[in-house]
């Protein structure tokens, strides 16, 4: 009997190859919603046939198991990269493409190029790679949950060492996202240069 990774996450990475594409890249995002803080992408190229046990979307699992993933991953993939695109960037171009930026930006990074690039979603960047949209890829495809989880953990990280410089507004608990508790600080103390201005526009009555 096969098991769900053998049958499900595996399958269009088994697609891709059956179609000539032997170095398959998933690339996903994480923080698009929040209102502080950068947008993180990820490209994760995974040894063919590779299955990690409890690889999954990342917003599925819980911090303690990102991190223990992101770890196997890290020793076990045949390349990847992890960028991010500045909250200037997202409020001169809006988030759609400060995310293409990051996309793009974790492939180019890449110490291997790939034949075919697997994006989570329904859009993706120009990448002037063979590339295929797969909704819900994070939930389907082990190369795309690979990035999803390498994306997050990243973010993560990132935002928990921002609450050291911006301590009013706890971002080591929501990560920038617009929690009750975040919306009160920005409007008791004020945007920081984190803040995504555009997405402030209705808490600050502009």
């Amino acid at each position: 009997m096969k098991t769900k990774i053998e049958k499900d996450w595996l399958l269009y990475e088994k697609e891709s190859r059956n179609n000539g594409y032997n170095v398959v890249c998933g690339v996903d995002e994480a923080g698009r919603g929040p209102l502080a803080g950068p947008v993180f992408a990820a490209a994760v190229i995974l040894p063919q046939g590779l299955a990690i046990e409890g690889i999954d979307d990342s917003k599925k699992l819980s911090e303690k198991k990102r991190e223990a993933l992101y770890d196997e991953i890290k020793s076990l993939a045949l390349a990847f990269n992890v960028a991010f695109a500045t909250e200037k960037e997202i409020d001169e171009v809006n988030i759609l493409n400060a995310t293409f930026f990051a996309m793009k930006r974790a492939v180019d990074g890449l110490s291997l190029w790939p034949d075919l690039v697997l994006v989570d979603g329904n859009r993706a960047p120009d990448l002037r790679l063979p590339t295929k949209t797969i909704v819900k890829g994070d939930s389907l495809s082990a190369s795309i949950a690979a990035a999803s989880i390498f994306a997050k953990v990243e973010r993560d990280r990132l935002m928990k060492k921002l609450s050291e410089k911006y301590p009013n507004y706890g971002l080591e608990k929501h990560k920038g996202y617009g929690t009750k508790m975040h919306v009160e600080a920005i409007k008791r103390y004020g945007p920081a240069e984190i803040h995504r201005k555009s997405f402030l526009k209705k808490i600050l009555g502009e």
